[in-house]
């Protein structure tokens, strides 16, 4: 999966350093191609009026690239991963529990149980009488 990933990342940088390219070599209105390459309209590279099409298609053709590339990151971006492939994916899974010789003094206590520890100021259950002090009437 992460071949996919940095292959498709690849094609996005490389679509965005054509389109930065492509952008550049557009000229502007009224600016012909000559401009640019420093002879006349007629004597351009693409001729008197192709540079226009051939890079305004080039630059959507780019464009379509990115965004196309961009949809795919985002996709598999959101995707919640593989657990397969290592120790911590295999762990994260699984509780660790007490081993098999442990005492029961080990293990923790229920949760209603007080097994002799401080019960949690607010919960439901009062502490039994025996533990409790007693207060003294004055």
């Amino acid at each position: 999966m992460t071949l996919v990933l940095n292959l498709i990342l690849v094609v996005q940088i490389l679509s965005a350093m054509a389109m930065v390219g492509l952008i550049l070599l557009q000229h502007g209105k009224g600016a012909d191609m000559g401009a640019s390459f420093g002879s006349g309209a007629s004597g351009s590279l693409f001729g008197a009026t192709g540079s226009a099409n051939f890079l305004s298609r080039s630059t959507a053709a780019a464009a379509t690239v990115f965004f196309i590339c961009t949809l795919a990151l985002a996709y598999f971006g959101t995707r919640p991963a593989d657990s397969g492939g290592g120790l911590m994916g295999e762990l994260a899974g699984k509780t660790v529990s007490a081993p098999q010789g442990a005492s029961a003094a080990s293990k923790p206590a229920p949760a209603g149980s007080q097994g002799g520890l401080a019960q949690i100021p607010g919960s439901a259950q009062a502490p039994s009488s025996s533990s409790a002090p007693a207060k003294a009437k004055p």
